[in-house]
C-alpha cells in the first residue's frame, strides 16, 4: 500500500495528497497518470500526476471531489494508505524547443498542466500561462507555475482575481500580441474544446490532455475511447494527449455526461448514510 505523507486543501473540495510511490516517481514524465483505488471494493480512478520528489520517492496526485469515490478519497489523511495505485500510464508529452508555448489551465486543470509547464520550460522555450477559474478561490498553484513561465494571465469569471473573462479571453490577448508556435490545454471538456477552436482560427498547434471516464486504464475496457481525426482512440493508451483541433469534444462531452444522474444519486445517498451515522 502507498501511505499519504501530506495533505493540502486548495480549496473545499480541492485536495493535494502528497503520496509514497517510490518507483512510481522514479519513472514518471510529463502527461503520465495513475490509477487509484480506495478501498478494497472501491471504484478505480484516473488521476494525472502534478508532480513528483524522485528523492522522497513521492508523487503529488491533486483530487476534486465529484462524486463518491473522490470524495473518500479527499477524506483520506496522513498516515492513511491508498489500497491500490498503478503507474505511470498513458504516452508521456512529448517535449521539445519550438518557441513561444501558451499553456492553458482551467480549474484542476491546472495540476496536471504544472509538470508540462515545467518540461518546456527546461527545454528552452518561452512559457506564457493562462490560469482560468470561475472565482479567485479556485485558482490553483499559481506560485508553482509562475516558476516555470516566464508570463502568468490570470482569468476568472467573476473578475475577484486578475483579468474578468474566460480563459480563450486570455488567449487571445496573448495571440493578438506575439506569435505562439505551441499551444496546450487542459482542463473542463468544455473548455478544451472552445480553447482548441480559439487556436484553431489562428493556426497555432494545439495539445489537449482529455480526462474521459477510465476503468482499467490499460486499453482493454475501451471506457476511454474518444473519436480523434475520424478514428477511435483510447485515451488511456494512445493519449491522454492529442491534437485538440482533431478531438471530437462534442461526442466526448456526451459521453462524459451519461452516468450523471447515477453518480449526483451515489453522492446523495452517501451524504445522507455519513451523516445520519453522525
Amino acid at each position: 500500500m502507498n501511505k499519504i505523507v501530506a495533505k493540502e486543501f486548495f480549496s473545499e473540495n480541492v485536495v493535494r495528497l502528497e503520496i509514497e510511490a517510490p518507483r512510481i516517481a522514479k519513472a514518471r514524465r510529463a502527461g503520465h497518470f495513475v490509477i487509484v483505488k480506495n478501498g478494497v471494493d472501491g471504484e478505480r480512478i484516473p488521476l494525472t500526476i502534478a508532480g513528483s520528489d524522485p528523492k522522497k520517492g513521492t508523487i503529488d496526485l491533486v483530487v476534486q471531489r465529484v462524486g463518491v469515490s473522490s470524495r473518500k478519497l479527499t477524506e483520506l489523511n496522513v498516515g492513511d494508505e491508498i489500497t491500490d495505485l498503478v503507474g505511470p500510464l498513458g504516452k508521456a508529452t512529448h517535449v521539445e524547443k519550438v518557441g513561444t508555448v501558451l499553456a492553458c489551465g482551467g480549474g484542476v486543470g491546472v495540476a496536471p498542466l504544472l509538470p508540462i509547464i515545467e518540461a518546456f520550460k527546461l527545454a528552452g522555450n518561452r512559457v506564457i500561462t493562462v490560469l482560468a477559474a470561475r472565482n479567485k478561490d479556485l485558482i490553483i498553484l499559481e506560485e508553482q507555475v509562475r516558476k516555470y513561465s516566464d508570463e502568468v494571465v490570470v482569468m476568472t469569471d467573476d473578475g475577484s482575481y486578475g483579468n474578468k473573462g474566460l480563459v480563450t479571453e486570455g488567449m487571445e490577448m496573448i495571440i493578438n500580441r506575439e506569435k505562439v508556435d505551441l499551444s496546450v490545454v487542459i482542463g473542463p471538456a468544455i473548455m478544451m474544446k472552445f480553447a482548441s477552436m480559439t487556436t484553431k482560427k489562428h493556426n497555432i498547434p494545439t495539445m489537449a490532455s482529455l480526462n474521459t471516464i477510465m476503468v482499467d486504464g490499460t486499453g482493454m475496457c475501451g471506457a476511454c475511447r474518444v473519436t480523434v481525426g475520424g478514428k477511435v482512440k483510447f485515451v488511456c493508451v494512445d493519449g491522454p494527449e492529442f491534437d485538440a483541433h482533431q478531438v471530437d469534444f462534442d461526442e466526448m462531452l456526451l459521453r462524459l455526461s451519461g452516468y450523471k444522474g447515477i453518480e449526483k444519486e451515489a453522492e446523495l445517498n452517501y451524504l445522507s448514510k455519513n451523516c445520519n451515522a453522525k
